[in-house]
């Protein structure tokens, strides 16, 4: 109190803001979501570490296979039984999903790509192909930075629908098959380079093996006239990819686990498979709780900065400042 008394005066006057400020959320003027305190530097020194919240379960597991090779699904039940958080494949629309209203974007502002014309016209000349394909691996650079973020922050653990560790096989069918020039696989090269290297790969990376006929039996009884239209040759080469490259890498970083077709459907196997892992291998276990809170800090970063993700993502789609020079070839 003030000795004019002037707190009597003040009062009031904040009185009548508070209710203007109730009434317009009320009304639902200018608001938006309630606002969370963010994690960050001062949280860590204050004694909010990830080593607290970690246990058995606090694994990142990934599910890969081929088009229609079952992934999703054990995926999902694989998440269900270990009590894990199951992220879904993230498609062009991911960003899209996981702000705002969650609606949809315009085909402008979701990197000007588009799935079903890649599979109806995958050699269209406006550079469809490659634009679908860098989109995509942006949206699971993000899916993966929220999916490690959730990791570090609450303990439990994450399965995912395929990663930045497998977006690749899509790029060397594309190539394979002439989707896409050489010049589009080293832009692709040169970003996951720079990209991929500031995270930690998956505890776990399961691969369901589906031989090609049985996945074009699979395409054609679920029905979409898009996905009917992809060829034998393709699908082959993601195979080839997938077991030529991709697991012979995965196998030096983590825990490798392979399935046919059939023991894919037995979920309960999987996950005592899973459950039995040491998990001794990979750069986890080097971690300490700087190392992961910097980690954290990244995956805040990547996953909250606006702008971040087209930065170089639609180069060559469209005008925008940020990007870099690099052109892509169509």
């Amino acid at each position: 109190r003030s000795p004019s008394g002037s707190v009597g005066v003040l009062w009031p006057r904040l009185l009548a803001s508070l209710c203007r400020v109730t009434s317009l959320l009320a009304g639902g003027v200018h608001t938006h979501a309630p606002c969370r305190l963010k994690y960050g530097p001062l949280a860590f020194i204050l004694g909010e570490k990830t080593s607290k919240k970690w246990t058995e379960s606090s694994k990142v597991i990934t599910v890969d296979g081929n088009i229609c090779s079952g992934k999703g699904k054990l995926a999902e039940q694989i998440a269900e039984k270990l009590g894990l958080k199951h992220f879904p494949e993230a498609g062009i629309h991911y960003a899209d999903s996981t702000t705002g209203d969650g609606r949809p974007l315009d085909l402008q502002f979701s990197g000007g790509c588009s799935l079903e014309k890649f599979y109806d016209d995958p050699k269209s000349n406006d550079g469809n192909s490659y634009r679908l394909q860098s989109w995509l691996y942006a949206s699971r650079l993000l899916q993966y930075a929220d999916a490690l973020e959730h990791l570090l922050s609450t303990g439990q653990g994450v399965v995912l629908e395929r990663s930045i560790y497998s977006d690749f096989v899509f790029v060397e069918a594309m190539h394979s098959q002439g989707y896409i020039r050489k010049q589009c696989v080293e832009h692709y090269n040169q970003v996951k380079k720079v990209t991929i290297c500031e995270y930690l790969p998956p505890h776990v990376a399961i691969y369901i093996d589906v031989p090609v006929p049985e996945i074009q039996s699979r395409i054609q009884k679920k029905g979409n006239p898009h996905e009917m239209k992809i060829t034998a040759a393709y699908l082959q080469d993601i195979e080839n990819a997938y077991k030529k490259t991709f697991l012979p890498e995965m196998s030096e970083k983590c825990e490798v686990l392979q399935y046919d077709a059939r023991e894919a459907q037995d979920a309960d196997k999987v996950v005592e498979d899973i459950e039995y892992l040491k998990c001794d291998k990979g750069p986890w276990l080097s971690q300490d709780d700087r190392t992961l809170h910097n980690l954290r800090m990244l995956c805040r970063a990547a996953s909250t900065a606006p702008g971040t993700t087209p930065t170089w993502v639609t180069s060559g789609s469209g005008s925008s400042e940020r990007r870099p020079p690099l052109k892509l070839p169509p």
